[in-house]
């Protein structure tokens, strides 16, 4: 971007100034501090994610990251022939160390650990959305350590998808959500509740994607115990 447009600065220049001896001297601080602009973007990000403060006035960079960069970075990955999973993988992380960096915390009922439907075992005969304690809690999928973990840490548990998550997110007003999905699905609900902090928790596909997955309780617990204040 910063090429790109000392390009587009450097053409006309060579017009400008037949029209106006000013107008290349406009134009160089107009594409100059655009410039500035991004590469404190960009500093500003990476610093932010390393240090785990905002440094440079960055404090809000997460909404910036979500509305502009992640689509700048799945076009860019594609012209470099980076796989979109990829990119996306990354975004969720820099995003993970915003929420963390941010300081949030909450309580435990204000925390909402949303779950996708392909969590649930493929032979489950109990229907699960909006009444999850439907839930025979027989093992045979991550559901019974999930509500084990809500139950012994009062935090709010559901599982959905697509519309109906975002029905629940307006129902339970969380204050924070904790999200496990495929990295298309995170990157798609961080950007549809934003501003609301979603943690992401990327899940584990042994049977390939939407179908029997999987998610690691330990990440999952470390998580719940670091946004209600316990570690």
């Amino acid at each position: 971007l910063c090429v790109l447009l000392l390009l587009i600065w450097l053409v006309p220049t060579i017009g400008f100034a037949a029209i106006h001896p000013w107008l290349p001297f406009i134009a160089g601080i107009v594409f100059g501090g655009a410039i500035l602009g991004i590469l404190w973007l960009s500093v500003g990000l990476v610093l932010h994610a390393y240090t785990g403060k905002p440094i440079l006035g960055t404090s809000r960079l997460r909404g910036i990251t979500i509305r502009l960069l992640l689509p700048i970075m799945e076009l860019m990955g594609r012209m470099m022939r980076i796989p979109v999973a990829a990119v996306r993988r990354s975004f969720i992380k820099v995003n993970n160390e915003l929420v963390l960096s941010s300081g949030i915390q909450c309580e435990p009922r204000q925390l909402l650990v949303l779950l996708p439907h392909c969590i649930q075992s493929s032979r489950c005969t109990h229907r699960l959305t909006y009444h999850i304690d439907n839930c025979a809690r027989c093992g045979a999928c991550p559901l019974k350590d999930v509500l084990n973990l809500r139950d012994t840490y009062g935090v709010q548990v559901a599982i959905a998808g697509g519309t109906i998550a975002r029905r629940i997110v307006v129902q339970a007003r969380p204050k924070l959500i904790v999200a496990v999905a495929c990295e298309r699905d995170l990157s798609s609900g961080i950007q549809d509740t934003h501003p609301l902090p979603v943690f992401g928790v990327i899940n584990e596909r042994p049977n390939g994607p939407c179908l029997d997955t999987f998610v690691s309780i330990r990440r999952l617990e470390s998580a719940i115990r670091h946004f209600i204040g316990i570690e």
